[in-house]
């Protein structure tokens, strides 16, 4: 096995394309937008849409093995893909994680708790569902959103205007009661071809205007919580048939129990600090697992605190540059917009 087919041309695809590159892998990145930041560092690029089946068989013929660096793939595409070639993470991942209220039914099949959700179709079921939640929760589209968008948050029932369906364009939703949590954690976890899975440790995470900012190492977990949260992401990647790296989002509560959040089935913005923290990163570990590669254990040897550089952060790198025990990752992208990730440094504790 040497060639390895990416869908997606952003920054997750550029640093499995690096990883790769480490172990002798050549990569094909298939992206729409030429010179995307993966291409920059692959060996080449199918410049297709990507439910195009003209450009999708052309990454089949030219790739032993496929993968994605997010999850909004069409399904038709990758099991158009899997007919001809192995594709990982396997598309009924992709399937789970596309629509939030499959995925929390998934998730609680699993013997997971998630918080309370209601499906939404309608002006008239949002206000019944609010009703149901003492006119609290968030409301979020129930396909295609990422990093705070497609969200809209009820903190009463004076916050529920006549077209507050309408706002979120009228399409398929779902409502979800708050959770009274403490903090916010998640696990990134690898499962290889033959069902061997490893854990890296749980970081601790926090957002704002809702996009990752930090993600800290070790997170303020008791021991039982976090192993709690290692056998909830072995149950959902046991249940998947799952090959390759996954991101479990949790809440935690008071009492130190775990209510799960969200599942990403790729590699996850809160586990850029393994690169820096840990001898293999999870960008070789998700090489390692869709290549039959033996997987690390996940052992970290520092402490660390990952954090985003989003906009205009990209002018603060001089500065970091100059901080000792600084890693500074930049992700090829020429223009700094509001809320677009650019980079991310992990300094060492």
């Amino acid at each position: 096995m040497r060639t390895i087919g990416i869908i997606g041309g952003g920054q997750l695809g550029r640093m499995l394309a690096m990883a790769a590159a480490r172990l002798n892998f050549r990569t094909i990145i298939l992206e729409p937008q030429s010179d995307c930041p993966a291409a920059q560092v692959a060996n080449d690029q199918v410049v297709a849409a990507y439910d195009d089946e003209a450009g999708l068989a052309a990454l089949a013929q030219a790739c032993d093995v496929i993968t994605y660096e997010f999850e909004n793939v069409p399904v038709s595409a990758a099991e158009f893909l899997a007919r001809s070639k192995p594709v990982y993470p396997p598309p009924k991942a992709l399937e789970v994680a596309q629509d939030r209220v499959t995925e929390k039914r998934f998730i609680q099949d699993c013997g997971i708790e998630t918080a309370r959700f209601h499906a939404i179709d309608d002006q008239a079921g949002l206000e019944a569902a609010l009703t149901d939640f003492g006119g609290r929760g968030v409301l979020k589209t129930r396909r295609l959103g990422y990093d705070g968008k497609g969200q809209k948050v009820f903190r009463g029932p004076q916050d529920l205007p006549a077209g507050a369906f309408n706002e979120l364009g009228g399409v398929p939703m779902i409502l979800e009661s708050f959770i009274a949590f403490e903090r916010e954690v998640s696990i990134i976890a690898a499962r290889a071809i033959d069902g061997t899975v490893s854990c890296f440790d749980p970081a601790e995470n926090i957002h704002r205007n809702g996009i990752l900012h930090t993600s800290t190492v070790p997170a303020a977990l008791g021991a039982h919580t976090a192993e709690t949260a290692r056998r909830a992401a072995k149950a959902l990647l046991d249940a998947l048939g799952y090959v390759g790296v996954i991101g479990v989002e949790f809440f935690v509560l008071p009492d130190g129990s775990l209510v799960a959040n969200e599942i990403a089935p790729r590699v996850h913005n809160s586990g850029h600090w393994t690169e820096a923290a840990c001898v293999v990163s999870q960008f070789e570990q998700h090489i390692r697992a869709i290549t039959g590669l033996p997987l690390s254990n996940g052992a970290r040897h520092s402490d660390c605190v990952m954090q985003n550089l989003i906009g205009d952060d990209i002018n603060d790198v001089p500065a970091w540059l100059a901080r000792p025990h600084a890693l500074v990752h930049l992700y090829g992208k020429t223009e700094a917009r509001p809320g677009r990730k650019m980079g991310h440094v992990t300094w060492l504790a």
